[in-house]
């Protein structure tokens, strides 16, 4: 006789076989060594039994010498407060609920910060631990992004110190003493509280910019764009605000193949370079602006490009300088700045699948040099 079950609720089940584990496909094995983060395993007598390479460079430790020690001596943790931390946790007698401990930071012998998670592997619900898994990552990273946000921080603060002094100042005394002073006074000081606020305008934007190429949000309109006359634009306003025409040289080899990019953003990399080439820079200010080809891949070949080469006849940046160009902060003179520019220009073309190099120029000057490649939006392809 079949005894049936009922499908009451609180009534009797017939127990369900668990569901089958996938298997890991064929060929999927990974060698613990390959891992970037550090990897400390334990068996269920506490005993490591694995101890990876990054664990190694991590801790400093031989994984030979880790080898067949109990966890908490091959891996002597302590908190932020010198207490121990497997003595705190205690793995193998504590709570038979915990299966994990979430990552946080601790310290190694001799004050070196980690961050470290946890896996407590049991044989069942509440069983025993049968391995323990511990996760190690070095802070390193997170601390050099710290001090990046921290120095952004302070060039901020004191970039948007002094055009909000200004604007405050003339607007206070504008409105204390207002019928003291002369029309030709006060169009002064307002044109001063405008060049500030466009000040911190540019500086706002650039803080944008930064947000969205570290978060990969910089988005692109692409359009036709005529890079010779974008170029052209921006020695007018240059020779309209008092820069003699014959310092800059305009050279275009025609024919230039159709450039599809964001206008508003390839203005914004001609304006940083133009300016660093004026403010930094002596002599003729050059812009070569040429086609050229862009490696696509290799079994494409390569694509039709354009660049555009911006130089000087200054003297130009030192050699031991020319790798550091494109990082935050870095700053050619000391003629202020906040350093961000070229950081941004290069998140800009590179937005655009583009590349930029920096070298030195025939006449001795600094020498610039961006590539976009020439394709039509997906939507024309």
């Amino acid at each position: 006789m079949t005894v049936g079950t009922s499908s009451a609720p609180g009534g009797p089940r017939a127990a369900r076989p668990p569901a089958p584990r996938p298997a890991a496909p064929a060929g999927l094995g990974i060698d613990p060594d390959q891992l970037p983060d550090g990897l400390v395993v334990a068996d269920e007598h506490g005993r490591v039994i694995c101890f990876n390479a990054a664990a190694a460079r991590i801790t400093a430790v031989p994984a030979e010498r880790a080898l067949g020690r109990r966890l908490d001596a091959a891996l002597p943790l302590e908190d932020l407060e010198g207490r121990r931390w497997w003595q705190l946790t205690d793995p193998y007698g504590g709570l038979a609920i915990r299966v994990s401990q979430p990552e946080r930071n601790l310290l190694l012998p001799g004050g070196r910060e980690v961050l470290v998670s946890a896996r407590y592997v049991r044989t069942g619900p509440a069983g025993p631990v049968h391995r323990v898994v511990v996760s190690l990552r070095d802070t390193e990273a997170r601390r050099r992004t710290e001090r990046h946000h921290a120095e952004l921080i302070a060039i901020v603060a004191h970039e948007l110190r002094s055009p909000l002094t200004s604007v405050k100042g003339f607007t206070a005394t504008l409105l204390a003493k207002w019928e003291r002073f002369t029309d030709e006074q006060k169009q002064l000081m307002l044109e001063t509280v405008d060049a500030d606020a466009d000040r911190v305008t540019r500086l706002i934007a650039e803080l944008l910019d930064i947000s969205r190429i570290d978060s990969g949000r910089l988005e692109l309109r692409r359009q036709p764009v005529d890079i010779g006359a974008a170029v052209g634009r921006h020695i007018q306003a240059y020779v309209a605000a008092g820069q003699p025409a014959d310092r800059f040289l305009l050279r275009i080899q025609h024919p230039l193949p159709d450039l599809w990019a964001d206008p508003d953003k390839v203005d914004q990399v001609l304006s940083n370079l133009l300016e660093n080439a004026v403010r930094h820079g002596e002599g003729t200010v050059t812009i070569d602006i040429t086609p050229s080809a862009f490696p696509r891949d290799r079994e494409n070949g390569e694509h039709a490009a354009t660049s555009v080469t911006v130089s000087d006849e200054g003297p130009g940046i030192p050699e031991e300088s020319m790798n550091r160009v494109f990082t935050r902060f870095w700053r050619g003179s000391k003629r202020g700045g906040t350093g961000l520019g070229l950081y941004i220009v290069k998140g800009i073309v590179e937005a655009h699948g583009g590349t930029i190099t920096v070298g030195r120029a025939p006449g001795g000057g600094a020498e610039l040099r961006f590539t976009l490649p020439v394709a039509a939006p997906a939507y024309l392809s």
